[in-house]
């Protein structure tokens, strides 16, 4: 936990506001709770760590709903509690690095939905070819999803594990590496 001095709460600006309200939206696509994703987004453009009191009232949200939100992004890691000197209360505050952000959610999200369906997988293919009268179709479909998830997770770790500076320049080649390696015909 780091130690901050307190400075006067955030008023949101329009675009605060816009930006916020989006990544709220675009949560709930992509499976997380609208408030979750508010109150990482508000903490994503805060200058300083905020207490739970002041973020449930800017974003017009239960104390009870920041709280749990809280605790889910603390579980995700990309948000911490940090003390502020002449205050008891935690305050709160989200990792700024949105690289780092994209490493830990992108790692998170294989640990809670790839590495169990890999699991299962790999269970069923192992239980259909250990029944020699299984059914053949079946088998193949699986053995080749395992395969698939199997090589993607590896080429993700890889991805994940590279440093921001690595990264960016890969990023930078996109197009290029299918050049490099020669197209093949659709």
């Amino acid at each position: 936990m780091s130690v901050h001095t307190r400075t006067s709460p955030n008023s949101l600006t329009p675009v605060a506001q816009k930006f916020i309200l989006h990544w709220g939206e675009m949560g709930t696509r992509w499976g997380i709770n609208r408030t979750v994703a508010q109150v990482h987004a508000l903490l994503f453009l805060s200058p300083q760590p905020l207490p739970a009191d002041e973020i449930a009232e800017t974003l017009a949200v239960a104390r009870s709903n920041v709280s749990t939100s809280l605790r889910e992004l603390q579980g995700w890691r990309i948000v911490r509690v940090v003390h502020v000197l002449g205050d008891r209360r935690d305050h709160f505050e989200s990792i700024k690095d949105v690289w780092e952000i994209f490493r830990i959610v992108s790692e998170e999200r294989k640990r809670r939905e790839i590495d169990p369906t890999l699991r299962v997988l790999d269970e069923c293919v192992q239980e259909i070819k250990a029944n020699p009268q299984g059914d053949s179709y079946t088998r193949e479909r699986l053995t080749d999803m395992l395969e698939f998830l199997t090589a993607m997770t590896g080429l993700f770790e890889e991805v994940i594990r590279m440093p921001a500076a690595a990264l960016k320049g890969v990023l930078k080649l996109r197009g290029k590496v299918v050049t490099m390696l020669g197209k093949k015909a659709g």
